[in-house]
């Protein structure tokens, strides 16, 4: 990823420039084998609005809850440095800003959304939303992606989380909703700047794993 790293910040914080608003960018890593965490010291150096921390071992979820609580803003955008729809950024804080939502999820499947993903990650993603809507009925479109929130409202959420790595993010989409606070999902453009760093095939045993313990969790114990 470090290959990328500095132009995606870069061109992410000309952007959020633009755009007058009081900004930071916290920067997760975890588990690379490059000189991504040693970059993105740089890049905070450089920047003080831009900040970086090191999670010990190559954990999506983990990383992704720790840079949520780490987070001092009222709205919190979570994004992928490897994917990119800037548009996302304005539409989703105007949601936020209106209080019309509590978070608002970018759906590469719903109209209007337009995904350049390689087709077996497409096939991937709707594999997954399926299991979801049979196993915990989970009534959206997506959950796995970009998505924008009032920190506030969704901190109490990333507590209540059980499943980590590649979950973490269904599950916490899945429980705002269970909670009573306004989901909504608008289309975004997707496309990778990158391959994945990780075999989708290894994934699947993990994922049916945790998909198993998250559904004992939520229909059986909750």
């Amino acid at each position: 990823m470090g290959g990328i790293l500095r132009e995606a910040v870069e061109d992410l914080s000309r952007r959020l420039d633009e755009t007058g608003w009081d900004w930071e960018i916290v920067l997760a890593e975890n588990g690379s084998r490059d000189q991504t965490l040693h970059l993105g010291e740089h890049l905070a150096a450089e920047n003080p609005r831009v900040s970086i921390f090191h999670c010990d071992q190559p954990n999506y979820g983990a990383a992704l809850s720790a840079g949520i609580l780490r987070a001092r803003g009222e709205f919190v955008i979570c994004e992928e440095i490897d994917l990119c729809d800037s548009d996302f950024h304005r539409r989703a804080i105007e949601h936020l800003v209106h209080g019309d939502a509590d978070m608002v999820v970018g759906s590469k499947t719903m109209k209007g959304s337009h995904d350049q993903r390689p087709l077996f990650r497409r096939l991937a993603t709707r594999v997954i939303n399926g299991m979801l809507r049979v196993a915990l009925d989970f009534r959206g479109t997506d959950t796995h992606g970009l998505k924008a929130f009032r920190r506030d409202a969704l901190v109490p959420v990333v507590h209540q989380c059980v499943v980590g790595k590649d979950l973490f993010a269904s599950e916490f989409v899945i429980r705002a909703g269970r909670s009573g606070l306004t989901v909504v999902e608008i289309p975004v453009r997707i496309a990778e700047k990158r391959p994945p760093a990780i075999n989708l095939t290894r994934r699947v045993p993990r994922v049916l794993g945790d998909l198993a313990r998250l559904t004992w969790q939520i229909r059986f114990r909750e």
